[in-house]
């Protein structure tokens, strides 16, 4: 089966447009958008790349800022187009992360790269991505890349709640036994790395780290007693996690990261 078509048949049967939409998964949405909003002004021109159902550009759009949206999977675009409201101010082009020359050099004010680097397995074509995405940012812009840390989803979904079996992961050479470092294909759909990692894949790149940020920090581990909270303690809650999430000592146990970085 092609790479393409394992994405093709995961999001076709999985609900993307509400993934964002729980407490526990709001936590990753709130934190994004907050970092964006500290960047952004008015007037910007934005780009997210693998945009998916449109969660963010929908919420930048009607912010009003103009947005150009790319995105792969047909079912997603659907999806997007049905939530898109008359006065948005946005476009959505059916394509791929690691080429975007329907784009032009410099055009960006804010680049979002929020989901192809979770389904690239190589570092040529994370990087390609990463290249794309800053060619098209204007000198100055800021780009913001997401990934699936690798030790929030083995503690969570292997070892929590038995979604994925560890000791198989071992055997089928998937997890490293003795570092638990994982790796990942096609077939296996996410892509999960660890802060080395994309350390190493931005090395040869000439931006400025701005900040590195435990996204979901540890919304996913207990996502029960989140999604129980009542509004005031969940606003602690966030008041807590916008505190924290940069702390060194909380970024490897995250289930998703932001990397933001200015061109």
């Amino acid at each position: 089966m092609e790479t393409n078509q394992y994405l093709i048949d995961f999001y076709n049967n999985s609900d993307e447009d509400n993934r964002l939409t729980t407490k526990h998964g709001a936590v990753e949405f709130l934190t994004t958008m907050r970092y964006i909003e500290k960047y952004i002004r008015p007037g910007d021109r934005v780009l997210e790349v693998g945009a998916g159902t449109g969660r963010y550009s929908h919420a930048l759009a009607r912010q009003g800022y103009a947005v150009d949206a790319v995105e792969l999977i047909e079912h997603n675009i659907e999806i997007f187009r049905q939530n898109t409201q008359s006065d948005e101010v946005i476009t959505i082009t059916q394509g791929n992360a690691m080429d975007l020359s329907a784009f032009g050099d410099n055009q960006y004010d804010i680049t979002l790269l929020l989901g192809p680097l979770y389904h690239l397995y190589n570092k040529e074509d994370k990087r390609q991505a990463l290249r794309e995405a800053i060619r098209v940012t204007k000198q100055g812009g800021v780009i913001f890349a997401a990934y699936v840390i690798s030790d929030g989803c083995t503690l969570v979904q292997g070892f929590k709640r038995g979604w994925l079996n560890v000791s198989e992961y071992i055997e089928k050479g998937l997890i490293d036994p003795i570092t638990f470092a994982t790796k990942s294909g096609p077939e296996d759909l996410f892509e999960l790395v660890r802060k080395e990692h994309i350390d190493d894949l931005m090395s040869i790149f000439p931006v400025t780290r701005l900040h590195y940020v435990s996204s979901d920090g540890y919304a996913v581990h207990m996502r029960e007693a989140l999604d129980a909270m009542d509004e005031d303690t969940f606003a602690l809650y966030l008041k807590y996690h916008f505190a924290t999430c940069e702390r060194e000592d909380f970024l490897g146990t995250t289930n998703h990261a932001l990397d933001i970085f200015r061109k």
